[in-house]
């Protein structure tokens, strides 16, 4: 969705909140989207967001908008939760989105789909839990698909390969270099070419402080989190410390 599409639907969404005095909400939005929407929050004093992609590890999530009186809803019920079996073969993560897709359902109705061996977690809006209980096959795999509670579903565990390098400072062209193995002349120009996105929104400033817990992602090869920074090697470099996701 462009910025000023998701701009506009967010402040009907607001609208219709403080109209209503009724918990309003997106679809899922993806983890770029969410931080352009929370961008555009800090500039609506009137606006209260929560998100929630139906547990804490999920990278899709949804916004709620909440009236003022309003406590953080609970998402049993407003996000649902499918298992996926599948029988006689294991389907990736592509696989379930293309059969979900293929059932013509849209993205934004679609969360994280979690797979892990023969079982696979799909989150989903309750428009369309009936419509996705009713999967059989995932290409030619054959998937029983059952609803379980927010609760049941297993926590999940990013996989990632952690990393170290050290910098002369922790600019982002330094950092950017060291976490995808790039020359730092080729590290600025992406970043200058807008391929590089600090903490999910474009970052065209190579001088940019980077700290621990921000999130880097480079267009068409990998993601990873600045998990620490400190120490000092020999030559007076500062040690920095990533996880690259896999």
């Amino acid at each position: 969705m462009e910025n000023d599409e998701l701009h506009r639907r967010a402040a009907d969404l607001q609208r219709r909140c403080q109209r209503s005095g009724r918990v309003i909400s997106t679809g899922f939005l993806s983890p770029a989207e969410r931080a352009q929407l929370e961008l555009w929050a800090r500039h609506e004093p009137d606006c209260r967001l929560f998100f929630s992609g139906g547990r804490p590890e999920c990278e899709r999530t949804v916004a709620f908008f909440l009236p003022w009186e309003e406590e953080e809803p609970e998402m049993e019920g407003r996000i649902c939760a499918i298992r996926l079996t599948a029988y006689f073969g294991t389907p990736g993560h592509r696989d379930y989105l293309g059969a979900v897709l293929g059932m013509g359902v849209k993205r934004e109705w679609v969360g994280d789909i979690w797979v892990e061996g023969e079982k696979a977690v799909l989150f989903c809006l309750p428009s369309v839990r009936v419509h996705l209980l009713t999967i059989g096959k995932v290409g030619r795999i054959s998937v029983r698909a059952e609803e379980i509670s927010l609760k049941e579903v297993p926590a999940s565990e990013r996989k990632v390969k952690a990393i170290s390098f050290t910098v002369m400072s922790p600019r982002l062209d330094a950092v950017a270099a060291g976490m995808f193995r790039l020359s730092r002349s080729e590290a600025a120009r992406q970043i200058a070419a807008g391929n590089l996105s600090l903490n999910y929104l474009p970052c065209l400033k190579a001088d940019t402080a980077v700290k621990e817990g921000d999130v880097l992602s480079l267009r068409h090869v990998g993601k990873g989190t600045v998990t620490g920074t400190g120490g000092n090697s020999r030559k007076g470099r500062l040690y920095i410390y990533a996880e690259i996701y896999q």
